[in-house]
């Protein structure tokens, strides 16, 4: 063999060799991670409780600490945990324990007050503890009656604005017909009263008015009543009463000469929700009665309560007035008004009886409504327009709540008028 070759081919294997010596230091060699972009980064999320460090041979000098793998523990050791939590394993390997997501908070409730009707009785507490009741029952302490006591008595029926007529019927009863059974006078005379007082009340039709009118055609109610007798307010609750009970109404704002009083209707419209026709300040009262009918009529409405001007009653121009009004409202609906109504101030006594006699010979009116019956102590003038007048009492107002408008019911007024509580 050509000895260049010979020495070729050696060069050839010792270069084989130190190409294998060198791949297998290479093997042996531990080799290293870096992390890359490509690499999934996994970050252990920090335990809720510091593990105490773990007990184990001193290291040698010079060398590290390695930790133990994720998932793995020394022989014969268990894994530290925080008291009373178990850490779950996936795996192998210790994931955090799920984190409790609070409940959102529960939502408010809607608390809706429901208005409290007031009692009749709390209506009449005035007359009842300072009227003539609490006068009656203080009279009739004493175990004999006599000319003295029955005049203690009327002047008390009189104070209380009962009447003249009245009083004095009501006298000569306890007189002739009263008959005590013996013990304590009052309650017995307080129960005569209510017999005696029923009889004066019953035979008329008290309480809310129908107001039905002919078919295709709403029924009119007409209030009249002098200004301050709580007339606009009173208007205001009986269509609040009435919608409750299923009627469609129209209000008309006719005071025409008062723009606070058009207002004051237009806000209580709108506080129970009923439409109002109002006009324009000292337009025609009658002619804004007409076009409101006729548009009443167009709605489809089934109830129309008209207001009107409530000047001093001695004006004998605000008489002919209302005579006109009247008037044209039985030309807009046939049969119109169905009822009239006056509102009398019940702190005004027999003044309101005088002011009762103008309006029901201007209007003929129908019925009343008495106003402002828990503010007096004269809660006896009822029995005197029953009497003396012969007009039905319709509602009493009792309070200033909007529910405090009550239909006039003549056994629950004389229960509460002589309760002797």
């Amino acid at each position: 063999m050509d000895p260049s070759a010979i020495v070729a081919l050696l060069l050839a294997l010792g270069l084989a060799a130190l190409i294998g010596m060198a791949a297998v230091r290479m093997t042996k060699k531990r080799p290293s991670r870096d992390l890359s972009d490509d690499d999934d980064e996994v970050v252990a999320p920090p335990p809720a409780r510091a593990a105490p460090p773990v007990k184990g041979p001193p290291s040698r000098p010079g060398t590290a600490q390695r930790p133990a793998a994720p998932g793995t523990q020394a022989p014969g050791r268990a894994t530290p945990q925080a008291p009373g939590r178990a850490v779950p394993m996936i795996d192998g390997k210790r994931k955090p324990a799920p984190v409790p997501v609070p409940e959102p908070p529960a939502a408010p409730k809607l608390v809706v007050a429901i208005p409290t009707v007031k009692p009749l009785g709390a209506g009449l507490e005035r007359t009842r503890k300072e009227g003539f009741v609490a006068r009656l029952l203080d009279a009739f302490k004493r175990g004999a009656v006599d000319d003295a006591l029955l005049a203690q008595a009327e002047e008390a029926l009189l104070t209380a604005d009962v009447g003249v007529k009245t009083a004095t019927m009501l006298i000569e009863a306890l007189k002739t017909e009263f008959k005590p059974s013996g013990g304590d006078l009052g309650p017995q005379v307080m129960e005569f009263f209510q017999k005696k007082t029923l009889e004066i009340l019953e035979p008329l039709k008290h309480g809310a008015p129908k107001a039905v009118g002919q078919a295709g055609a709403p029924a009119v109610i007409m209030v009249v009543g002098v200004n301050g007798t709580g007339k606009t307010t009173t208007i205001g609750k009986m269509a609040h009463l009435y919608k409750n009970k299923g009627r469609s109404l129209l209000l008309i704002a006719g005071d025409t000469f008062r723009a606070a009083g058009m207002d004051q209707l237009v806000i209580w419209g709108e506080r129970v929700g009923v439409p109002v026709v109002a006009g324009n300040p000292g337009q025609d009262p009658a002619s804004l009665m007409f076009d409101a009918c006729r548009k009443a009529v167009t709605d489809g409405a089934d109830l129309v309560i008209a207001d009107t001007a409530g000047r001093l009653h001695t004006n004998v121009n605000l008489v002919d007035e209302l005579k006109k009004v009247h008037k044209v409202l039985g030309k807009a609906v046939p049969g119109a008004p169905h009822e009239v109504l006056l509102v009398l101030d019940a702190t005004m006594g027999q003044n309101a009886i005088r002011q009762a006699d103008v309006f029901q010979q201007a209007v003929d009116v129908t019925g009343i409504v008495l106003a402002k019956l828990d503010g007096t102590a004269k809660g006896g003038v009822v029995l005197s327009i029953a009497r003396d007048l012969g007009l039905p009492i319709r509602f009493v107002g009792v309070g200033e709540g909007l529910d405090d408008l009550r239909p006039f019911d003549p056994h629950e007024f004389v229960e509460a008028l002589f309760a002797t509580d």
